[in-house]
């Protein structure tokens, strides 16, 4: 579905200032089909590249900066990335653009097949206008894995410190020859027992070349298409692995309650190494006196937006009641406590919720019954050792008789749909708009979904209509009832 062309005018309509762009990037969903013996052609070389990758949270975070060059006899569009097939499962929100054009917007990006059984799968760029012969062009691709560090040890005593793997190579992976190019690791702290180690040549120093808490490989002369050299790091993180995987969140518009109500429901698992021996409550109480780094789970905190009235916080079992809800006129913070402190290996599923008034989210045009919702696609606690999603579902449930909705978003989405939601006093049934994304990290947090449905008259009339015609009909249906004569006479003779 493509956002109509009135969102530029809505947008200045807005309080805030909205994202407008359509979804651009299709992971895993590709329907560009290329033959089995398919191989980028050499149109490309990469100039110059650095390669970054971050390694504070609890994911890994990485961006290429390159330079490339168009080395064909004519103008070309196509760019291509490779990953491998474990890659392409976990790769998440990949996006391009134009480093030193930022007006231009995000790159078109396709996951492309070619063949199921190959190891090494493709992500075309589409380049907004083809690149002349020998000209050059500076992107920035950015994205994240999901479920790619693990603790090594696997199993830690319960106040022990933790250690993260992280396996990839020191060539960063590329369908075309590159003629410069290093890579940057950022590591959370400077406790970095283990990693490998690359002889220098031709002269060059060894790799890595350390800096604080930085590492850097290379620079490194030409390499050849497809080269890797692998690397493995380990490092200190005693954090916990936050990983949501699955999402439900359910945005319900009321017009005549003049209300919008937000309800998350979390399957959240901590990926951090497991206890070693049995959990020990005594252990865990002497730690809160000097709050020493942790795998656990404690607290969750959720930025809300200003304004976020009635919040809940309830698991399988009901009501929580360790919270805490501060709201004032420049901020609205939920802190949340699970019920339990959640160590590695461990689950728990959660749900929280919030309303506010419509009138902060919904916009009505000027002419015509077409209104304008805005709201985040995600929500999520902000925690400083980040969080990762592998699924999200998330349903904009807008009043019965909704027509026309259309939507739009730069969060990168897998599904969209329409759907009819029953509750109470319907007689159709109201108008869900079911979006699903996968493999998503909160960086993408508070991201704007933009929302334009139109909302008859008739059908704003509908639901009083019904309340006041039931209304009548029960009353009349007791008048009519009651005025029967339902009396046991005898014969008259």
């Amino acid at each position: 579905m493509r956002p109509l062309a009135i969102a530029s005018a809505v947008l200045s309509l807005a309080a805030t200032a909205l994202c407008a762009e359509t979804n651009l990037t299709k992971p895993l969903t590709s329907t560009i089909i290329l033959p089995s013996t398919f191989k980028p052609a050499q149109n490309f070389k990469n100039a110059n590249l650095v390669h970054i990758i971050n390694l504070e949270k609890s994911y890994p975070k990485e961006s290429i900066n390159v330079v490339i060059e168009n080395i064909a006899k004519t103008a070309q569009d196509e760019y291509f990335i490779p990953f491998t097939a474990r890659q392409m499962e976990t790769i998440g929100g990949l996006e391009v653009k134009d480093r030193k054009d930022a007006d231009a917007g995000k790159f078109a990006v396709e996951a492309v097949e070619f063949d199921a059984e190959s190891d090494t799968q493709f992500y075309r760029i589409r380049l907004p206008k083809p690149l002349a012969p020998k000209a050059q062009q500076t992107l920035g691709i950015s994205f994240s894995y999901l479920s790619a560090l693990n603790p090594l040890p696997a199993n830690i005593a319960q106040n022990d410190k933790q250690f993260l793997v992280y396996t990839f190579s020191a060539y960063c992976q590329s369908a075309y020859v590159t003629t410069k190019q290093k890579t940057e690791v950022k590591f959370p702290g400077t406790a970095i027992p283990d990693y490998t180690i690359i002889p220098g040549t031709n002269g060059a120093p060894e790799s890595p070349q350390r800096q604080g808490t930085k590492f850097t490989y290379g620079s490194f002369g030409e390499v050849p298409t497809s080269a890797v050299e692998p690397v493995q790091v380990r490092y200190e993180f005693t954090k916990p692995l936050i990983h949501v995987s699955r999402l439900e969140r359910d945005i319900e518009v009321s017009h005549w309650g003049g209300n919008i109500a937000f309800e998350d429901r979390y399957i959240m698992t901590n990926r951090a190494a497991n206890l070693s021996k049995q959990f020990s409550r005594v252990d865990y109480a002497a730690q809160q006196y000097y709050n020493p780094p942790s795998t656990a789970v404690k607290e969750l905190k959720f930025p809300l937006k200003i304004g976020s009235l009635d919040p809940y916080f309830t698991d399988v079992i009901g009501n929580v009641s360790t919270s805490r809800f501060r709201s004032n006129k420049r901020e609205a913070n939920l802190e949340i406590k699970p019920r339990y402190p959640v160590f590695g290996g461990w689950n728990y599923p959660f749900r929280v919720g919030y309303s506010a008034d419509l009138n902060k989210y919904l916009r009505k045009l000027s002419s015509g019954t077409t209104y304008v919702l805005n709201v985040p696609l995600l929500e999520g606690p902000k925690q400083s050792e980040g969080m990762e999603y592998e699924f999200i579902e998330l349903r904009v449930i807008l009043p019965e008789g909704a027509e026309n909705v259309q939507y739009s978003t730069n969060v990168p989405l897998v599904t969209a749909g329409t759907s009819l939601h029953r509750t109470f006093m319907d007689t159709t049934g109201r108008t869900a708009l079911t979006l699903t994304a996968i493999n998503i990290v909160d960086d993408f947090r508070d991201r704007e979904l933009i929302v334009t449905y139109d909302y008859p008259v008739l059908a704003i009339l509908r639901k009083p209509l019904v309340i006041f015609i039931t209304t009548v009909s029960l009353f009349a249906a007791a008048w009519g009832i009651g005025s029967l004569d339902v009396s046991i006479r005898g014969k008259r003779s």
